[in-house]
């Protein structure tokens, strides 16, 4: 029931109004980057790059800016219900033309008439008017169409969480990536070192005479590969370094240092209470089961549409040449009793709406304990992978020594000695890459579970 109260002035002659405009919208207020003395100069730890990406980072602002959009939506879903206010003004001039024929002789006839002509003075009319309403009484239908608003701007809300957490698990994927090309580049420096002293004994060998030409040639091969990965791996780091810059909402040529965290630290994991949390804390949960709160809301609202529309109107007005004062009050009851069915299919896709929402919610669930399982697997995974790349790397160490000692003593070949060195790269190679893959694997696991 909406009741309408209407005050109407007309006033008859020259009038004036003022028109005031609103004050424009303040200008949104702009994104502060972080100081690059945060980064310049000194090596940020994980946490650091973390904080610095969740204050910076454009993709979490824009997620802000849709949930303040989100919640000004429930703002004019509800605005019904509060009094609704419109001035009007307007102002026009008139003038009154008359003609009339007239005879030249009384009872002559018209063949002999004259035109007069009456013209009267510019009038000019003032109308002002104020109108006042108020919702009274809807059966509900904004309510629930509130609802529904306020359920999308939960929705929006948790948004803002999920980016953080994806912008969490790159930071962490990037500060690890650089820490496994800086291992990288070390492993290679000690490949390309143990190259050159190769080459260098097998130069010796060749000029006194007790080596061939072609173990120099195959000692030449294995410095210009231990180069090229180096190069490769030092490119990496510098890819590794942009990725990390990027997500942490830096310029991608700042140059950022960072701590070593390809530290093993073994983490206890029960497989059912990580599920049981990510089904509480995962975003993607929260938004699917929000979902059906919203569906639900909206078909409450279609069911309200089949009952009548109650207005009540009153409407007061007045002229100042008489100032005869002009009363009315309406009450009206309107009622689609048939609208070609449109109201029961807009029922019936509400509903297919919240069963569809439902099952979202189980496949959801479905996913979320897919991703925290693969995460678990992967993590236990990588676990045993470290300490398997471990035991390679000393055996590794041990039969390079002895191949270097032989090939010394002459009695080894230089193709005993490079195979023990490419070994020994290779399985230093393995424990870094091990060591990157534990703790991407712990970031993705803590992503799963819903934790930044």
């Amino acid at each position: 029931m909406r009741l309408v109260v209407a005050l109407m002035v007309l006033v008859v002659g020259t009038g004036t109004a003022v028109a005031q405009t609103a004050p424009p919208p303040a200008a949104p207020s702009e994104r502060q980057q972080a100081p690059l003395e945060k980064v310049i100069g000194r090596a940020l730890t994980l946490d650091e790059a973390v904080a610095i990406a969740l204050e910076t980072q454009p993709t979490i602002q824009g997620r802000l800016s849709d949930y303040a959009a989100a919640r000004y939506r429930v703002d004019q879903a509800m605005s019904p219900l509060l009094p609704q206010v419109v001035g009007g003004w307007n102002i026009g001039r008139t003038q009154n033309v008359s003609s009339v024929r007239t005879s030249t002789t009384p009872g002559g006839p018209l063949g002999n008439a004259q035109t007069v002509t009456s013209i009267q003075e510019w009038k000019e009319n003032t109308v002002a008017s104020v109108s006042l309403s108020q919702l009274l009484f809807d059966f509900g239908k904004t309510f629930a169409s509130t609802e529904a608003a306020r359920r999308l701007s939960d929705v929006a809300f948790e948004d803002i969480e999920l980016q953080r957490q994806l912008v969490t698990l790159t930071v962490k994927e990037s500060y690890t990536n650089i820490n496994f090309a800086q291992r990288l580049i070390r492993v290679q420096e000690q490949a390309l070192e143990r190259a050159n002293l190769n080459l260098r004994s097998a130069q010796g060998f060749f000029q006194v005479g007790t080596r061939p030409k072609s173990d120099v040639t195959r000692a030449e091969v294995d410095v210009a590969n231990a180069r090229v990965d180096l190069i490769r791996a030092r490119n990496a780091e510098r890819n590794a370094r942009v990725a990390l810059n990027t997500a942490m909402g830096i310029p991608a040529i700042t140059p950022t240092q960072i701590q070593d965290n390809l530290i093993y630290r073994d983490v206890a994991l029960d497989s059912a209470q990580l599920l049981s949390v990510a089904l509480r804390q995962r975003p993607e949960a929260k938004q699917a089961r929000l979902r059906v709160n919203q569906a639900d809301a909206l078909a409450r609202r279609t069911v309200r549409d089949f009952f009548p529309d109650i207005t009540g109107s009153g409407t007061y007005g007045a002229t100042r040449s008489d100032m005869n004062e002009i009363w009315d009050i309406t009450f009206a009851l309107t009622w689609t009793l048939y609208d070609g069915g449109n109201r029961i299919a807009r029922f019936k896709e509400a509903k297919a709406n919240v069963e569809s929402a439902r099952s979202n919610v189980q496949a959801t669930d479905l996913n979320i304990s897919r991703d925290v399982e693969q995460a678990h697997i992967n993590v236990t995974e990588a676990n045993e992978r470290i300490g398997a790349a471990q035991t390679a790397v000393a055996s590794a160490q041990e039969n390079f020594r002895l191949a270097q000692g032989r090939f010394d003593a002459g009695v080894g070949t230089i193709l005993e000695l490079t195979d023990a060195q490419l070994a020994l790269t290779q399985a230093q190679n393995t424990e870094a890459q091990a060591l990157a893959d534990y703790q991407i694997a712990l970031a993705r696991l803590d992503r799963a579970v819903g934790r930044r």
